[in-house]
């Protein structure tokens, strides 16, 4: 009843590396202990063959593909491969179908698809009424946040793995494992120097197609003595001078690295926050977007405490534009080193918030007749402006004029702190309490 599964060494003399050694058992998959150690939850399900739906997540080359072949190969189930370029909601359905009529003679079937979250709305929901029956059992993959990506009511009938990236002990096993695979380098006699393994797995940044694949070429481009190959450091070095950086300017990586920047300006961690600067901009990032979110970072974590870090962002933004890439990348160290660096409060964004609070509680209050302007004969008949007190025609330039709504009065949403240059504001905010409590307004102060 089980479908062949996608890969057959016997037909993959031309294929990648990487294609040709990939495990068939559990005991050839390295990595993803905590899902696959003995004992652990996914070694049990598929060794009892009581697969829920599941979606697996992970970065690139963690093995994702290859635990859904491993099932392919242990499951006693059809076995079906979807891809989101080529198939339709029609050929879906066609195939969803077969899959029901299976089931009512008891056979099972599981679904595999390879990065799922290219799937648009349309041909996900198409799968949910057979998951939902348990016509099918569906396995995604996928690279991208599924609470994001994958839509809510197949997610909620799915259980999501986290797959992570390999260790470096684990490539190395690896690597060493695909030397010994006779579909390796069959014609082959391999030698390699001292710590040469070690090396393409520190390069491979947990990335095992990424390692295999620089095992492949370090093999092709070694010293040839007609079968016999050497990989020697000097080969090697010029494969892996350029470590590979994982950031999707448009996925969860950009939002998890942006994140950990501003973490770090707030935690005033200067070289944290220099270091996810230059992760970004290796990444390829559009330095105008850093620059905006070094703006907002400005006002919302360091605010009045130093009132040089809003003009000095912005100017931060207004070089990018100016000069732009590789050359703005010292002005953006500037601006993150200066924000890390400065005396922070979040008084302006805890103000921000509590108006927001009180606008969206109270609605839309009328404004107080007194500090209404009165531009024609029927508003001045009808009290706007009436009572209203210039604050410049006395002598501590203060009134005793309410211009808060009756309905709020009494609260208060600026709190300065006692950092940097905010400890000004603190004092100038007390005097004028101090000013307002020697001076209580008569009849409310209308």
């Amino acid at each position: 009843m089980r479908q062949e599964s996608l890969f057959n060494p016997e037909h993959a003399a031309s294929s990648p590396l990487a294609y040709r050694v990939r495990p068939t058992t559990l005991d050839g998959f390295k990595g993803q202990d905590h899902l696959l150690g003995p004992g652990k939850l996914l070694r049990q399900l598929i060794a009892e063959d009581q697969l829920p739906s599941l979606i697996f997540w992970g970065p690139p080359g963690v093995g994702k593909t290859t635990l859904a072949e491993i099932i392919a190969q242990q499951t006693d189930a059809h076995f079906i491969t979807f891809s989101a370029v080529t198939s339709g909601i029609k050929e879906i359905r066609k195939i969803m179908d077969e899959a029901e009529a299976n089931r009512d003679f008891g056979d099972k079937t599981i679904v595999f698809i390879d990065e799922i979250h290219r799937f648009n709305k349309a041909q996900q929901d198409a799968f949910l009424p057979y998951v939902e029956r348990g016509s099918i059992t569906l396995i995604g993959a996928t690279t991208e946040n599924p609470s994001f990506e994958i839509n809510a009511a197949l997610l909620s009938r799915c259980k999501v793995l986290v797959l992570k990236e390999l260790s470096t002990t684990a490539l190395v096993e690896i690597l060493t494992a695909a030397l010994a695979n006779p579909h390796g380098f069959p014609d082959l006699k391999v030698t390699l120097q001292p710590d040469t393994l070690q090396l393409i797995a520190e390069f491979a940044n947990g990335d095992g197609r990424m390692a295999l694949n620089t095992l492949e070429m370090a093999v092709l481009n070694g010293e040839r003595d007609g079968n016999h190959v050497t990989v020697t450091a000097t080969g090697l070095s010029q494969l892996i001078n350029t470590k590979s950086l994982r950031y999707d300017k448009n996925g969860e990586e950009h939002y998890n690295v942006i994140s950990a920047l501003h973490k770090s300006m707030r935690n005033s961690d200067v070289d944290a926050a220099i270091y996810w600067l230059t992760r970004m901009l290796a990444g390829g990032e559009d330095p105008l977007y850093i620059a905006r979110r070094l703006i907002r970072f400005a006002s919302e974590d360091v605010g009045l405490a130093d009132r040089q870090a809003l003009p000095l962002t912005v100017a931060a933004y207004q070089a990018c534009q100016l000069i732009g890439m590789p050359e703005c990348n010292v002005n953006l160290t500037e601006a993150v080193t200066y924000l890390a660096l400065a005396p922070k409060s979040n008084a302006l964004y805890a103000a921000l918030s509590k108006a927001q609070a009180d606008v969206k509680a109270t609605g839309n209050l009328p404004v107080p007749l007194q500090i209404r302007n009165a531009p024609t004969k029927l508003m001045k008949d009808l009290g706007y402006g009436d009572h209203y007190q210039y604050a410049h025609d006395t002598a501590d330039k203060l009134t005793d004029m309410q211009t808060m709504p009756p309905e709020l009065a009494g609260h208060t949403y600026y709190q300065p702190t006692d950092q940097g240059q905010e400890q000004a504001w603190q004092r100038r905010l007390a005097a004028i309490k101090r000013w307002h409590a020697e001076h209580p307004r008569p009849n409310g102060g209308l």
